[in-house]
Parts: structure tokens; C-alpha cells; sequence
């Protein structure tokens, strides 16, 4: 055999491999290359839109953390007012209750002011009855002089 024979063999051969190839190997092979290259796309397309989510989430969460730190300085706004407004309730009734107490005593010392005044006058009218007796050096009823004692004591 001679060179250009094999050549040619060897020629016809390769295309026919080529052309085998080109058939029924390379389809599959591009199909797969297209497969790939479509879930490469749908990956990336995927990773963008879970980004954007991820964005979306923060926003949304820090708009929430915002609110949520509003309500709570709202909350911790209306306690504090609402302690301020028993705190004074509380010195309000303390006070009445102060005012009460202090009228009650006041009441009390008056009626003892009183009856101080009414065993004094008593006292006083022994003892005016006493010193009567000693000048006059007899003995002085009382039942017969009443009016006249009443008279003297209205006077103290």
C-alpha cells in the first residue's frame, strides 16, 4: 500500500468520524452545554432576586425595629406620666388627708380648750367660795347664791 492510500483511508476515515461525531455526539454535548448554561442563568437570576429579597427583608425589618422602638418610647412616655399623675394623686390625698387629720386635732383641742375652761371655772368657784366663807367666816350655800355665782363666772 502506498502512502497516499493510507492517507486517503485514514482521510476518509476521519471524516467519517468526524461526520459520526457531528451526528450523534455533539448534540448531546451542546444540549448538555445548554442545560448548564440555562440553570447558570436561573442561578444567577435567582441569586439576584434573593438579593433584592434580602434587601427587601432588612428594609422591612429595620422599618419594623423603628416602630417598635417608637412604641416602646411611647409605652415608657405614658408610664412615666401615668407614675408622675399617682404621684401626685398620692400627695393630693397625703395632703387632704394631712388637712383632715389637722382639722380633727384642731377640733379636739378646741373641746379640750373648753373643758379645761368649764373645770376652771369650777375650780375657781371652790375657791372664790372658799375665800367668801373665810372673810365672811360663815358659811356660804351655794344652792341659795347660785344665780350669784353663775353671774361670777360668766364674768371669768
Amino acid at each position: 500500500m502506498s502512502i497516499t492510500a493510507t492517507l486517503l483511508g485514514q482521510m476518509i476515515a476521519f471524516a467519517i468520524f468526524v461526520a459520526f461525531t457531528m451526528k450523534f455526539v455533539w448534540p448531546p454535548i451542546m444540549q448538555a452545554m445548554e442545560e448548564r448554561r440555562q440553570k447558570i442563568a436561573e442561578g444567577l437570576a435567582a441569586a439576584e432576586q434573593g438579593e433584592k429579597a434580602q434587601e427587601e427583608a432588612r428594609a422591612e425589618v429595620d422599618r419594623l425595629v423603628a416602630e417598635a422602638r417608637s412604641q416602646a418610647a411611647e409605652i415608657v412616655a405614658q408610664a412615666q406620666k401615668r407614675g408622675n399623675e399617682i404621684v401626685e394623686e398620692a400627695k393630693g390625698t397625703a395632703s387632704a388627708e394631712a388637712d383632715r387629720i389637722k382639722e380633727s386635732a384642731q377640733a379636739e383641742i378646741e373641746a379640750e380648750k373648753v373643758k379645761a375652761k368649764q373645770e376652771l371655772r369650777g375650780q375657781v368657784v371652790s375657791i372664790a367660795i372658799a375665800g367668801a366663807e373665810k372673810v365672811l367666816e360663815r358659811e356660804v350655800n351655794t344652792e341659795t347664791h347660785q344665780d350669784v355665782l353663775d353671774k361670777f363666772v360668766a364674768q371669768l
